[in-house]
């Protein structure tokens, strides 16, 4: 009998009691905590954080009992039980009773547990007071965080509102500096990675696992992980789905795998791979799950609409201000971008981690840009797939056309060559494997090439020019010569965009001699 998925399930005891499948990281889990002391790891959400910590406190518990069968069982001493402050922040009603008030009552409810008497009036002398009074009845203190940026994350629409968070925030951390004494483990937790000078600037000795190698494969599942433990759920996934296994393989890799911290190893996301074996179908499920709505709002604000093949400074890849957000860590932090190159100049390249990101970021993209809901962008590009495929260029332009309809003519009208330029690169970027966007040839750029079974279509476009001068541009540059070689017919179109009217005016097509 298959063991259970365990789909949304966080906390390492009910996993194991119920006889969910469990992907065995404990052997690296006792590689953390043996080769350290004071740890910060930032991962996107989804991404078995919170299982790790709830892992860590029962093998600080000393449950044997729940790790029969692991690696670690016969590795561990258990007889070293340690007390455990474990801190969902994301878990706290701070957005009710206020961010200090919430880091209160947590406090009061771990002292509870371990029948401690707390007598502090502030956050920052209870926290101190815990710390000191757990560690002398019961032995030094693990203290695990998980989400500690949410109270940010919440309020980044209500500045003034994060920034006090973020006092109360350094406050309550800053106790750690002169807690060391009392402390055995520190574990946290986190999507995001903000100015260590904002929060945590008392503790110097906090190591960032973030892109760290001991970290790499530490959540997320390796390859050899996917084809040992998801072995016997992939017959009849195979059956359902009329696949063989390495169509099967291929494919979950090209929709889930991809995300990497230190470019040698790659991981699937979990959450996506669990649901994806539990529905038995190719989904984007981490995005459905809940996908932050500044992102595409602050791509939009820095006019920002291609992210595939990124290439950026170090330095642009780490912290960042609540006052001023920059893009690109948010997007890497937030694992909407990984690492895919890194060269001797110090230079990282980025691109999407893998098909579900892609085509889930594009939708996003090309709703916030054509002012449509995100749902209705799919439909569109399917339409726009199912013309190309029939050799139909009236339909084509028809989505077009379609495309343009919604936006607000006087913002497209003040801003209409980021309008043009974008919108055109995510409606064809959206179609995927069918099509390339912005395609850089010996000749110059070709605005959009698409390939279908029968046809290849070389497309240019023009913002209040002719259709006729987007052909003599295809034609006089020769963008059809790069695919001379192929057998497949090419077609030539040229379009004119119009901005008095907001649509296509004008468009023509030719075969390629």
């Amino acid at each position: 009998m298959l063991q259970r998925l365990p789909v949304g399930i966080q906390a390492f005891s009910e996993l194991r009691s119920r006889n969910c499948l469990y992907i065995d990281k404990t052997e690296a889990i006792h590689h953390l905590i043996t080769l350290g002391k004071y740890f910060f790891l930032s991962r996107p959400r989804r991404f078995g954080k919170s299982l790790l910590l709830s892992t860590i406190k029962e093998i600080y518990h000393g449950n044997r009992g729940l790790f029969d069968g692991l690696w670690i069982v016969d590795q561990w001493d258990w007889s070293k039980v340690h007390p455990v402050i474990h801190l969902s922040i994301n878990k706290l009603d701070y957005q009710g009773s206020g961010l200090d008030a919430a880091l209160q009552q947590a406090l009061y409810e771990c002292a509870n547990q371990y029948q401690v008497e707390l007598h502090s009036a502030t956050l920052k002398t209870l926290f101190t007071e815990l710390l000191e009074k757990l560690a002398k009845q019961h032995g030094k203190v693990v203290l695990l965080i998980d989400e500690y940026d949410k109270p940010l994350i919440d309020y980044l629409d209500d500045i003034p509102q994060a920034k006090a968070n973020q006092q109360v925030m350094k406050t309550f951390y800053s106790v750690l500096k002169d807690s060391d004494p009392h402390l055995e483990f520190l574990l946290i937790t986190g999507v995001s990675k903000f100015s260590r000078v904002s929060i945590f600037s008392d503790l110097n000795n906090l190591f960032d696992l973030t892109v760290d190698r001991h970290a790499a494969t530490l959540l997320g599942y390796t390859q050899a992980e996917l084809e040992h433990y998801f072995t016997p759920y992939m017959p009849d996934t195979e059956r359902y789905l009329g696949l063989n296994r390495p169509e099967l393989l291929a494919k979950i890799r090209e929709w889930y795998n991809g995300y990497t911290w230190d470019l040698r190893s790659s991981v699937y996301n979990p959450y996506s791979i669990l649901s994806f074996f539990q529905a038995q179908s190719f989904r984007n499920f981490w995005f459905e799950s809940g996908t932050p709505m500044f992102l595409p709002k602050l791509m939009h604000r820095d006019n920002v609409y291609r992210l595939d093949d990124l290439e950026v400074e170090e330095s642009a890849l780490g912290n960042y201000n609540l006052e001023r957000l920059e893009l690109i860590p948010v997007l890497f932090q937030t694992g909407y971008l990984t690492l895919k190159n890194h060269d001797e100049y110090g230079f990282y390249q980025l691109d999407y981690p893998n098909r579900e990101v892609r085509a889930s970021m594009s939708m996003y993209l090309m709703a916030e840009w054509a002012h449509e809901e995100p749902t209705r962008t799919t439909p569109m590009v399917v339409k726009l797939h199912k013309a190309f495929l029939k050799n139909d260029m009236p339909a084509v332009i028809e989505v077009m056309k379609t495309v343009f309809k919604k936006i607000p003519y006087q913002i497209f009208i003040k801003d209409r060559e980021a309008y043009y330029h974008s919108l055109i690169y995510l409606t064809f970027f959206y179609l995927g494997q069918y099509a390339e966007a912005e395609v850089n040839e010996n000749n110059g750029r070709v605005d959009c090439v698409v390939k279908t079974s029968t046809h290849i279509y070389i497309l240019e476009f023009k913002l209040d020019k002719t259709a006729q001068v987007a052909m003599a541009q295809i034609k006089g540059r020769d963008y059809a010569g790069a695919f001379r070689d192929d057998p497949r017919p090419k077609v030539l179109v040229g379009i004119n965009f119009s901005s008095e009217l907001k649509s296509v005016d004008d468009w023509v097509m030719e075969a390629a001699p």
